[in-house]
Parts: C-alpha cells; sequence; structure tokens
C-alpha cells in the first residue's frame, strides 16, 4: 500500500505576533520535517494555503479556509497529525481509524488513519500503552474504528482488551489477528523494538475475527 503523508504537499502557515505559540507551532511542524509559511495575522485573509496555525485573539471572524488554535497542543502528537489531516479535507478512500498492536514483552504499536500510517513506537507497559491507545481512540474521528490485535501472547492481548473496555467509554471494533506470517517478513530486523512496530503494522493490514465491543457504560 502505497503510504505517502499527505501532510507533505499541504501548504501550512504559521499567523501570530505572540512568541510562545509561534515557538511550539514551528517546532512540532519542524519535528515533522514539515515545511511553514511565517505570517502576520493581517495576512491569513489573502494566504493561498491549505492550513493556518494561529490563536484565538488573532484569527478572523469569518474565514472560509482550515483555522487550528493554540489548544492544539493538550493533544498527543499523533492525535495533533490526524487533526491536522482531518483540517485539510483531503479526499480519503478509507474513513477508518486502525489501531495494530503486537503484544508482548514490548508491544508494538502502528495507527493507520484514512489509510495512512501516523505513527509506529513500542511501548514496555500495558498500562500506558491502553492509556495512549485510549487519546488516539478518543481524540480522532472516524466512521470505523478498529483496533487489531496479534494472537501470539493472547494472555497480554485479553488485558489490554479488558483494559480498553474497562476504561474506554465508547464503542469500538475489536479484532484478534493471526501473527503467523509476520515473523517470516521481519527475520531480519534485529533490533526488538523495530522488530515489534513492524509486526504492528503488518497486524494492522490483515483481518481477523471482529468483536463490537460495547462500553461497560452500555451493557452494565
Amino acid at each position: 500500500m502505497p503510504n505517502i503523508d499527505p501532510l507533505l504537499n499541504a501548504r501550512i502557515g504559521i499567523a501570530t505576533t505572540y512568541g510562545k505559540p509561534y515557538y511550539r507551532f514551528s517546532t512540532y511542524l519542524k519535528t515533522l520535517k514539515l515545511s511553514f509559511d511565517s505570517l502576520l495575522p493581517e495576512e491569513i485573509l489573502d494566504y493561498s494555503g491549505h492550513l493556518v496555525l494561529t490563536t484565538r485573539k488573532e484569527s478572523p471572524k469569518q474565514y472560509d479556509k482550515s483555522l487550528l488554535y493554540e489548544e492544539i497542543f493538550e493533544h498527543h502528537p499523533t492525535v495533533i497529525r490526524g487533526i491536522m489531516m482531518q483540517k485539510l479535507n483531503l479526499d480519503f478512500e478509507e474513513e477508518e481509524l486502525v489501531l495494530g498492536v503486537d503484544p508482548g514483552q514490548r508491544t508494538g504499536l502502528s495507527v493507520f488513519y484514512y489509510g495512512k500510517e501516523i505513527e509506529s513506537s513500542f511501548h514496555s507497559s500495558v498500562e500506558e500503552l491502553v492509556s495512549h491507545i485510549i487519546r488516539v481512540l478518543g481524540g480522532l474521528r472516524a466512521k470505523r474504528k478498529i483496533v487489531k490485535i496479534g494472537n501470539g501472547n493472547m494472555m497480554t492481548a485479553k488485558q489490554i482488551v479488558h483494559m480498553l473496555n474497562l476504561k474506554f467509554c465508547s464503542s469500538f471494533e475489536l479484532e484478534f489477528v493471526d501473527e503467523r506470517k509476520t515473523s517470516l517478513k521481519i527475520k531480519n530486523f534485529n533490533q526488538r523494538g523495530k522488530r515489534d512496530m513492524l509486526s504492528a503494522k503488518y497486524i494492522s493490514q490483515r483481518d481477523g475475527y471482529r468483536h463490537s465491543i460495547l462500553p461497560l457504560s452500555m451493557t452494565g
């Protein structure tokens, strides 16, 4: 599957005269290796780019393009990246949020949003992993939210599902995915972190037996 970052082709402007918001916006975009234009707030209305990052105090009252404000930094960077993709209003084929999980001593995680991978990470704590999954599931809109978990370590997999069911107050789809062929594809990756993350990516692209998980608040 081609996985071209849609943000790379977007023209993004930062429009603020305040030092702290400008620093935070610019630092985040540089971390993503995204170029940007520096604007004055009064130049927003004439800006021909796709997305403007600014403060609520400096934003125009009427504007027909996408704006993001400084409170976006309340979210995790993965969620911020997804929100930026939402705001660009691109013609994505899949309105899905898919999280692939490779459970183990180190648990790999791959997050696909609208068919594009927006995070690849690994986690040594199940509690921290579940908290992070909840941040992503709760922070991004999608018609379907699917958590795909490899079946290679069912004890850890069931622990993850149990904690999600206890702590996440919305419904999502769950799939247990056969991991057996992923090990052949990643045998040359000696670094455990990279191997876990790549395995999670393969898991996110596979189909398994699907369950619909309802929160305890709905099921009692």
